[in-house]
């Protein structure tokens, strides 16, 4: 889904439209799920896109989604569990070669179910040290970086 944007391009006395396109920009929700002093992180799979990136688990807004209703979907579908209400922690925005991303990141914990890696390849729980031995997307590393700065 991309926005046509018209320029002006003057060329002598003639203006000619110049056409290019705006990416999308694509809107995530993410959890940052604690547990005993631990967040809950996800492997990519191979074949996404990051590919093999560790990440918080999250995914894209449908239309006519909330944000927390995102979270809460993606997060049934990706591990299998449900979270207690979701508080807004940070929002990122990040420019990607193809696609503009703006993640939106929520402090949550799990109320019910058991996390598995059910749509990633794997899940590991990790305390904020440890949040440096794991490769996370250009667009995680700010909250990474937060979350290790925290201690939390």
């Amino acid at each position: 889904m991309t926005r046509r944007v018209v320029n002006r391009k003057t060329e002598g006395d003639h203006a000619s439209p110049i056409t290019r396109h705006a990416p999308c920009v694509v809107q995530v929700a993410a959890g940052l799920i604690l547990s005993e002093g631990r967040y809950l992180i996800a492997r990519r799979k191979a074949e996404a896109h990051l590919g093999g990136f560790w990440e918080f688990p999250g995914g894209k807004r449908e239309a006519g989604e909330s944000l927390e209703g995102c979270l809460r979907r993606e997060l049934r579908e990706e591990i299998g569990v449900g979270i207690t209400e979701p508080a807004l922690f940070r929002v990122v925005r990040h420019d990607y070669p193809e696609k503009t991303v703006e993640l939106h990141f929520f402090l949550c914990a799990i109320k019910d179910g058991r996390a598995r890696a059910l749509d990633c390849d794997e899940i590991r729980w990790v305390t904020p040290g440890e949040l440096s031995n794991f490769d996370f997307p250009p667009a995680d590393r700010p909250v990474v970086e937060a979350l290790m700065q925290d201690g939390s």
